[in-house]
């Protein structure tokens, strides 16, 4: 069994070592700006991914926001997006973010994108701006990736193997709840959940390219009972029991493309011009662990949205997630404000960790003060709806 856990171990890294993996991000801004309330004195610290919440949050106009990854490509797409809103017009800036290709693109790229990339992100572009081309079967950016590679596979089985694409798009298209749920029930639940994609879904192989470690997929079998389940569940809630018509979560990776009217933030004209006009220049991407990026920082930081990391590090490298909450204890400015998600339904793994605040070990459940009501309310609410949990904690030290 050791062996066997040894191996998912290295099928994810090598995933995540050698791939740009997320190529959007899955947790919705929505929830984060009620939890944030950024306001103009607010640094904040975050997990880059693929950068679309950075640009949400940087609407909020707080003072910084450090987009922090271990993953070099997710930064050079974060790069890659604040280039183009420095050198695009918001024509050619949807076409190459809302609907994933563009005409023209390397030259494009190379007069209007490149000279605005550091050496890294211009390396990984040099070799990878096809991905925009808008050719071939993954004929989208966002087929494109390891995520995208398996939202291009869901939509061959819908496409080619359930044949249920009129009625996502009559879902995506419905005017209400109980229309959603009617479509949902009548015409795609039944044909959709085959035994072959219900085991496709719960290999490990599967949810690496998904971003989802071995450590997260025991969180979710603990707590639901299988991953195939978890995710039957969590598409019945947003197809049937939320609004569909502004969940540009699903709707790009059932579609490969936005619309101007179900995308990002900073996918909007209006916000466009808003970043162009100077609110990107506060985003500064970091490359490397959060524990790296804090131990070299010294401004204090107010807010971190640590996504669901933590989960990575909650049975194997309990090492680095102790030394990541010295960290936050270090160079966090008192009565920081933290955001973290989870495939479980709770995560003791934090609370249990040790560190020590003015000479004295305590534990950091003993210095967080949650608000659990707020984050149950917005859990409700959360449009992606891939998580088991959403935390919402002050730093009180």
């Amino acid at each position: 069994m050791r062996l066997w856990e040894s191996f998912q171990q290295r099928c994810f890294h090598w995933v995540h070592g050698h791939h740009l993996v997320y190529n959007a991000c899955w947790e919705d801004p929505r929830l984060d700006r009620v939890a944030l309330r950024l306001g103009p004195d607010d640094t904040l610290a975050m997990i880059t991914s693929a950068g679309c919440n950075a640009l949400d949050y940087a609407l909020q106009a707080p003072k910084a926001i450090y987009p922090v990854d271990m993953n070099p490509r997710q930064n050079a797409l974060l790069e890659l997006k604040l280039a183009g809103i420095h050198g695009l017009d918001y024509d050619q800036f949807f076409d190459l973010f809302g609907r994933g290709r563009l005409a023209n693109y390397r030259a494009i790229y190379n007069r209007k994108l490149r000279p605005h990339l550091s050496a890294a992100a211009r390396n990984y572009w040099d070799r990878f701006v096809y991905f925009f081309s808008g050719r071939g079967f993954r004929s989208s950016f966002y087929f494109h990736g390891t995520s995208g590679a398996f939202a291009r596979g869901v939509n061959f089985y819908i496409d080619k193997l359930v044949r249920v694409r009129g009625p996502i798009q009559d879902l995506l298209g419905a005017k209400n709840i109980a229309e959603q749920r009617e479509i949902y029930d009548q015409h795609i639940k039944p044909v959709f959940w085959s035994r072959p994609l219900r085991w496709t879904l719960g290999r490990n192989s599967t949810l690496s390219l998904l971003g989802v470690p071995p450590p997260q997929v025991k969180q979710v079998e603990q707590h639901f009972g299988g991953i195939a389940g978890f995710m039957q569940a969590c598409v019945e809630a947003v197809f049937a029991r939320l609004p569909i018509h502004d969940n540009y979560f699903w709707r790009v990776y059932l579609t490969g493309e936005y619309t101007p009217d179900c995308c990002p933030e900073y996918l909007k004209a209006e916000n466009f011009m808003v970043l162009k006009n100077g609110l990107a220049a506060r985003i500064h991407p970091f490359t490397g662990t959060i524990e790296q990026f804090l131990r070299q920082h010294d401004e204090p930081l107010t807010r971190l949205v640590l996504l669901d990391h933590m989960d990575w590090l909650s049975t194997h490298r309990t090492d680095w997630l102790q030394a990541e909450w010295q960290a936050i204890v270090d160079r966090a400015a008192p009565g920081a404000k933290i955001l973290w998600r989870s495939g479980g339904l709770e995560t003791p793994f934090v609370d249990e960790q040790e560190v020590t605040v003015r000479g004295q070990r305590v534990r950091v459940g003993e210095i967080l003060q949650y608000d659990r009501e707020l984050a149950a309310e917005l859990h409700e609410q959360d449009r992606v709806h891939t998580y088991g949990c959403f935390n919402i904690a002050e730093l009180a030290v």
